[in-house]
């Protein structure tokens, strides 16, 4: 009986792992190859996997909303049309994990701790380590289903189970909150009192506040997308020292070449002609210039990147966000990335971004603007070094100088916010290469054919 086993492919340079969100096929279904198999969703994009041969699915070794890793078998197919479901193959490692757990948690029974089922008053499942720890604890079951659980389906987790633990017998369980051993005054503008551990440093004691709902108000449970995002954006903060400069620029040039010019663009291309690509074509010029701001930092390695990617961050209809990648955008004419910008945009808006269109970026752009915000500080999108914010255009009056002397006039201008990693940009770099997209950005030829 000749069996195919279907794993779970790299879906891009820092995916690791997908959620299984959907099997289209069951158990003894016919598959054929390159039909859709499982829908999968990563932490960038919601993807559907096509089977790698014909035959009969025999069985899923992921059920839905289980997480897998790059590399694991989800699924296997007979070749054989009438194979029977074979037995799932144990890891010698998860087996003998989970012995381990149960052998504690039986130990623990037989050493006289309390007795725990394995799901609680509520109905919600416990696992047998947050059994095992609450049984050495004498955690009761009541103690436990005032938790209120990070796991899925509001299951009480290690983390949860251990947290409780520190915090047990200084505050009730439904609203446990932080340990704290001295508390600085509270400041008079209202601000929270910082945290001192009494010594070394306290960041290593700072955990989140448990919120208390206060009566009407609303709880909305994140999505999977936006939990995801908030992760990332706080590693962000949390790996790179944050530095933000700004600068204005004057683009009356721009705005008055693009009116001139996006009819017929449209007419000939048959799509819209934007300011993001032209502010898309200054960026890439101003890395050539400085390509240290195309680096990625890995431990003490500074990784310089051959290619020049550039994401431009896009809002979803959900509210949540993505990054989809313009690939060698330095290969690229204006018309070229003009194109790929409304392509991927397109492509965003309609769920239908591939793995590989959010994979590989060096340097992304954002658009604040577009929310009609002046300007704004925007977070690094790691593994990258640097980041920049478009603000939005605004007539202005400003002084004009010119051979005849000076004058006042209104101008289009807008703020570029640029955020950098401070461990491996210094100020004057990150300071002089958004001065240089202004630089180009306010230099552009009004008289320029496409």
């Amino acid at each position: 009986m000749a069996q195919i086993e279907i794993r779970l492919p790299k879906m891009g340079e820092s995916v690791t792992e997908a959620t299984i969100t959907n099997w289209l096929k069951e158990v003894g279904d016919t598959v054929e190859m390159d039909e859709p198999l499982v829908e999968v969703a990563t932490d960038k994009v919601d993807n559907e996997l096509p089977s790698e041969a014909a035959g009969v699915l025999v069985q899923k070794l992921f059920e839905k909303d289980q997480v897998a890793q790059v590399g694991d078998v989800i699924a296997i197919i007979s070749t054989d049309g009438d194979a029977a479901p074979v037995a799932p193959k144990a890891d010698n490692a998860a087996v003998a994990a989970v012995a381990e757990t149960v052998a504690v948690a039986q130990a623990v029974v037989s050493n006289g701790g309390v007795t725990l089922e394995k799901s609680s008053g509520n109905g919600k499942f416990i696992s047998p380590l947050v059994r095992s720890i609450a049984q050495q604890e004498n955690i009761s079951m009541s103690e436990i289903d005032a938790l209120s659980g990070t796991g899925m389906g509001g299951r009480v987790t290690k983390k949860d189970i251990l947290s409780y633990i520190d915090t047990r017998g200084t505050a009730p369980a439904a609203v446990a909150q932080p340990p704290v051993s001295v508390a600085a005054p509270a400041a008079s503008n209202g601000a929270a009192p910082a945290v001192v551990s009494g010594g070394n440093s306290f960041l290593s004691n700072i955990k989140e506040p448990v919120v208390v709902p206060m009566p009407g108000d609303e709880i909305i449970e994140m999505d999977r997308m936006r939990k995801l995002i908030a992760e990332h954006m706080v590693m962000s903060k949390h790996v790179s020292p944050h530095v933000t400069s700004f600068v204005e620029a004057d683009v009356t040039n721009i705005v008055m070449w693009r009116n001139k010019m996006k009819k017929d663009f449209e007419k000939r291309e048959g799509e819209n002609l934007t300011f993001t690509p032209i502010f898309m074509e200054a960026i890439v010029k101003a890395i050539k210039d400085f390509p240290m701001i195309n680096v990625s930092l890995s431990g003490n390695q500074i990784i310089k990147r051959k290619d020049i990617n550039i994401g431009m961050a896009t809002a979803l209809p959900s509210g949540n966000l993505i990054v989809p990648v313009i690939k060698n955008a330095d290969r690229l004419n204006l018309t070229g990335i003009a194109k790929s910008v409304n392509q991927l945009a397109r492509a965003a808006r309609d769920n239908k971004l591939k793995p590989e269109d959010i994979q590989g970026g060096t340097y992304t752009v954002t658009n604040v603007g577009t929310f009609g915000n002046v300007m704004g500080t925007p977070i690094i999108n790691q593994p990258q070094v640097a980041i920049l914010a478009l603000g939005a255009i605004r007539k202005l009056p400003a002084v004009i100088e010119t051979p005849e002397g000076d004058f006042i006039g209104i101008r289009h201008k807008m703020f570029l916010s640029h955020s950098y990693d401070h461990r491996v940009v210094d100020g004057s770099l990150g300071g002089m290469f958004v001065r240089r997209v202004a630089d180009y950005l306010e230099q552009f030829d009004v008289n320029r054919e496409l």
